[in-house]
């Protein structure tokens, strides 16, 4: 197991205000899962995600990375976690606007003061199809590229988990399909841990378990086999395939 999160609750506001974005949400994530969570807008996936790359903090409840509990950490270390031990890909790609596609590649492991591991850093542009593109600036390059440096970035340090934050929900469906190949790609290469939130069912459909969040609480949770029908929001959500409770594994 390299994360647990455990009877999570984030709350808003007070009073006649309060809102529960997550309701006591707990589960595991074995090493080197490829983990899909979905649900409708304002579901708290999003919320989940944010808590679980530390740039957020609960109301209640602990998050465990490699057996530690981030939110026991001192903002020094929690400030090395989000950089060391959580890689992020976003849906606007975040890269540097002045750094050039390299310079973005190396720029976490350069600013946790670590060494670039050359030999693995070639071997993600070769996958990532970046070569032609290293002393490119991001906006000389097309939405579907900068994704793919993100991942690079994201990748660099080695991480124990990658979150991405709806990774395609900027592009189109060809640049869609591309990027989440890829992910399923590097997650089974080098057996990386990834956690995805996303809208997109189609999408979602390539992991390997898909978690359905609805109005802050986990309502399914399935491990799909690789010929498992699709999961839809709000239905039964496998037909005619092999499926486990994820958590009882």
């Amino acid at each position: 197991m390299i994360l647990k999160v455990e009877n999570l609750v984030k709350e808003y506001g007070k009073g006649m205000t309060l809102t529960k974005a997550l309701d006591d949400v707990s589960f595991t994530v074995s090493e080197g899962e490829f983990v899909a969570i979905v649900g409708a807008s304002g579901s708290g996936k999003s919320t989940l995600l944010h808590l679980i790359g530390g740039v957020d903090k609960p109301t209640s409840g602990n998050i465990i990375v490699r057996d530690k509990n981030i939110y026991k950490m001192n903002d020094g270390e929690l400030a090395k976690y989000r950089r060391k031990d959580i890689g992020l890909i976003y849906q606007f790609y975040n890269l540097i606007p002045i750094l050039n596609v390299e310079e973005n590649i190396e720029l976490p492991v350069l600013l946790d003061k670590g060494k670039v591991d050359e030999n693995f850093k070639r071997e993600l542009i070769s996958i990532l199809k970046l070569d032609e593109y290293l002393k490119y600036l991001p906006n000389q390059l097309s939405g579907g590229t900068q994704q793919r440096v993100a991942i690079a970035r994201a990748l660099l340090n080695r991480p124990a988990i990658v979150l991405a934050d709806e990774p395609t929900g900027n592009l189109d469906s060809n640049n869609s399909k591309e990027i989440v190949a890829l992910l399923k790609f590097l997650n089974e290469k080098y057996h990386q841990t990834i956690v995805m939130v996303t809208h997109d069912l189609t999408i979602a459909n390539e992991a390997k378990r898909i978690i359905t969040v609805s109005d802050g609480k986990i309502v399914s949770d399935v491990q799909r086999t690789e010929n498992a029908s699709s999961v839809t929001i709000g239905e039964q959500p496998i037909v005619n395939s092999e499926v486990q409770n994820a958590n009882a594994q």
